[in-house]
């Protein structure tokens, strides 16, 4: 796959970072993704007659370097890059959770991804900007 001349110079530029700046940015990655996650279960709709394993607790955060569970879409194929995170909701017990989101011919949608990712979209990139461009000035402080 041909990659854009903005992605290599961006890939240019973050391989140029050192380990600490790196790391730092992955530690950003999962803090900011985890009021993301939390939000998508409180948005989640639960299903009060059952005890059994729910949407709730299938949401979950991938972190950097690591593959998606296995009965998530994209079901264990995808693994997040260096500096993603990945939420993911479904296990090998909740496959339905597409159902809820966009609704069948015979249910409404019950929408609690896309909308909280839309809601946090703009804050989480101000946050991750300010996570990196501090662990950039300490980098140069010598901190």
């Amino acid at each position: 796959m041909a990659v854009s001349d903005q992605v290599a110079r961006l890939q240019r530029r973050l391989e140029a970072l050192p380990e600490r700046v790196r790391e730092a940015a992955q530690a950003s990655v999962v803090k900011r993704a985890t009021p993301m996650a939390d939000m998508m279960r409180r948005f989640a709709p639960d299903d009060p007659a059952t005890d059994a394993p729910d949407l709730k607790s299938s949401i979950v955060i991938t972190p950097p370097g690591q593959p998606t569970p296995a009965y998530s879409q994209p079901g264990g194929s995808k693994v997040a890059g260096p500096l993603e995170a990945v939420i993911t909701v479904g296990n090998e017990d909740v496959r339905y959770p597409h159902l809820l989101e966009y609704g069948t011919s015979k249910m409404e949608a019950q929408p609690f991804f896309w909308i909280v990712v839309r809601l946090l979209q703009r804050s989480t990139k101000r946050g991750l900007k300010r996570d990196i461009a501090k662990a950039i000035r300490d980098w140069k402080a010598g901190k």
